[in-house]
């Protein structure tokens, strides 16, 4: 049945409206981005299914263009939607930690973070770099390897550190495997670009380790 037949109270757009948002489900929110479903299939079924065939939000928002239109009825149309709301609410999340210091906002760092390397395939390591005030001056992702492992140059991101002035930085990468403990490499890598780092005064504050649904960091554990 096509939602517009739906009592009111029951169609995505009017519950969102009446209850707010965490009244809906995540099918619900993905329908009223969809806005249209198809043929046969209203917009809270394709939400649905994007659901059940990705396995989860974060899976869905990852996905390769390829990999969101091989999906029987869905286009590019549709991917850029979904891809121009999640870069959204990364700037969102963003906001805040160009305007205070970064360390005041722990959880906005580790919601950016999930955000930006949780779903992804492949490891991926990233560096926050701060000014003197502990604000972002800006975010780049340095390095990308093949599943389990990415190379990653101490000379490099300390040229990165030394271009953009930065006084001190915030390390993340994230583990596809979906455990985000630590490895001993992580570790040895952390002291040697704390070391590396050190020698041009530049203060490594904190490493994430990213997984899909958990975030660890090394200075709450005492590991910096």
């Amino acid at each position: 049945m096509p939602i517009h037949d739906w009592p009111t109270g029951e169609r995505p757009r009017e519950k969102l409206l009446q209850r707010g948002t965490q009244a809906l489900s995540d099918a619900e929110l993905l329908a009223i981005i969809l806005r249209t479903g198809l043929p046969g299939k209203n917009a809270l079924d394709l939400g649905r299914e994007l659901l059940g065939h990705f396995g989860s939000l974060t899976r869905l928002f990852a996905a390769s263009q390829t990999e969101f239109c091989a999906i029987a009825g869905l286009g590019e149309a549709r991917y850029t939607q979904l891809q121009a709301m999640q870069e959204l609410s990364r700037r969102a999340l963003a906001e805040p930690l160009r305007e205070r210091d970064a360390l005041t906002s722990p959880a906005q760092v580790r919601n950016y973070l999930r955000l930006l390397l949780g779903g992804r395939e492949h490891e991926v390591f990233c560096v926050i770099f701060l000014d003197s005030q502990h604000r972002v001056l800006v975010m780049e992702e340095l390095f990308r390897g093949t599943l389990g492992q990415a190379s990653v140059y101490p000379r490099e991101v300390v040229k990165r550190a030394l271009a953009h002035n930065a006084a001190a930085l915030i390390l993340a990468h994230n583990h596809p495997s979906g455990a985000a403990t630590p490895s001993q490499a992580d570790r040895v890598l952390t002291d040697t670009l704390k070391q590396a780092l050190a020698l041009v005064d530049v203060r490594v504050l904190d490493h994430f380790v990213v997984a899909m649904h958990d975030v660890t960091s090394f200075a709450e554990h005492g590991w910096l």
